[in-house]
């Protein structure tokens, strides 16, 4: 069965970015600190990593986010999806109109301009479909940004949310939730370690 499956990094004050997030500066000033379980040595952090992006069948994330990991200072063949824990998957942006032009053209992305419904849509019926070429179970995984990830938990698109809880506190920046639609959670798992305590949700 093929869910969707959001998975952020977020601090304790509940932001995905620090303040001043763009292109240039993609994580805020002092976001960096959220992503330090996904290069730690740290064998839990491993293993969180290396489980939840086996399962990726698809990606999805919003245009912003491209934009940062498809700047001049965004992924490269250290940073990518999955921090080297990963094949490439195909990636789904949700957007108001197509870039002019991709910096990362090795990689297979799709870009949807008719909604994140439909974005959802495509992505599934990408991981579906490399379900069926390898045999076993694939996710879509939708990592961010913070915005893309709100709204379709109001949409009810979630099947689950996964949080790394990063032990800092950034003040400002980019909040993973608005005032949006109540949703009940459901706890599934949890894993602490030195650099992130990692919760799973199964989304009601």
């Amino acid at each position: 069965m093929t869910r969707i499956i959001a998975d952020i990094s977020v601090s304790l004050d509940g932001f995905v970015t620090g303040p001043g997030p763009g292109p240039d500066n993609g994580l805020g000033t002092g976001g960096e600190a959220l992503h330090t379980w996904a290069f730690s040595a740290d064998p839990g952090d491993r293993r969180v990593l290396r489980e939840a992006t086996t399962r990726s069948g698809a990606v999805i994330l919003g245009r912003r986010l491209f934009d940062v990991v498809d700047g001049p200072h965004g992924w490269d063949d250290t940073s990518g999806y999955g921090a080297g824990e990963v094949g490439r998957p195909p990636f789904v942006v949700v957007t108001g109109s197509r870039p002019q032009s991709v910096r990362l053209a090795d990689l297979d992305w799709t870009f949807v301009t008719t909604g994140l419904p439909d974005a959802a849509a495509a992505a599934r019926e990408r991981a579906e479909a490399a379900s069926a070429g390898t045999g076993r179970d694939l996710d879509v995984v939708l990592m961010g940004g913070g915005a893309t990830i709100s709204s379709a938990l109001d949409a009810g698109l979630l099947d689950i949310l996964t949080l790394h809880l990063a032990p800092v506190v950034l003040g400002s920046g980019t909040p993973l939730f608005t005032c949006g639609a109540p949703r009940s959670l459901v706890r599934r798992s949890v894993t602490p370690t030195p650099n992130a305590t990692h919760l799973t949700y199964e989304v009601l």
